[in-house]
């Protein structure tokens, strides 16, 4: 039996998947500081293989993230949650600077603290590459 449910799992709840949609708008605008007040000062974060750890490390990673991965287009589903943990599935298209686009798919699993804030995020993606025509995320 759930007990405690943090803000956003409630709007979640509510609302049928509004906090992913929140935060794929957020993303999408590329609004680093913006995303990075969703997280806890202590956040720890994996994406990929990379291990991040605070804030000021989420807004750094997003930066360089971002000024790689170009014409970000985001899509994150909802795909369960109990108690302050959720998971989602994503996909995102971007091209790198030579014009070469991707799609990424992946899972993040998120954990949250008492007071609504993301205190921990695991996430694992794999790109393959596309052609422009073959984008569907536009």
């Amino acid at each position: 039996m759930v007990t405690s449910i943090p803000h956003c799992l409630v709007r979640v709840r509510v609302r049928s998947g509004g906090s992913v949609r929140s935060t794929q708008a957020l993303r999408s605008q590329h609004w680093r500081e913006r995303v990075a007040a969703a997280y806890t000062q202590d956040t720890q974060w994996r994406n990929r293989t990379e291990l991040l750890n605070g804030r000021h490390a989420v807004v750094e990673f997003l930066r360089r993230k971002w000024s790689r991965e170009l014409d970000y287009r985001l899509k994150k589903e909802l795909w369960g949650f109990r108690n302050n943990r959720m998971a989602v599935k994503f996909q995102y298209e971007w091209h790198n600077d030579s014009g070469q686009w991707f799609r990424s798919y992946g899972n993040e699993l998120w954990e949250f603290a008492p007071n609504g804030l993301m205190q921990r995020r695991e996430a694992s993606s794999n790109d393959a590459i596309i052609s422009e025509a073959d984008r569907i995320l536009r």
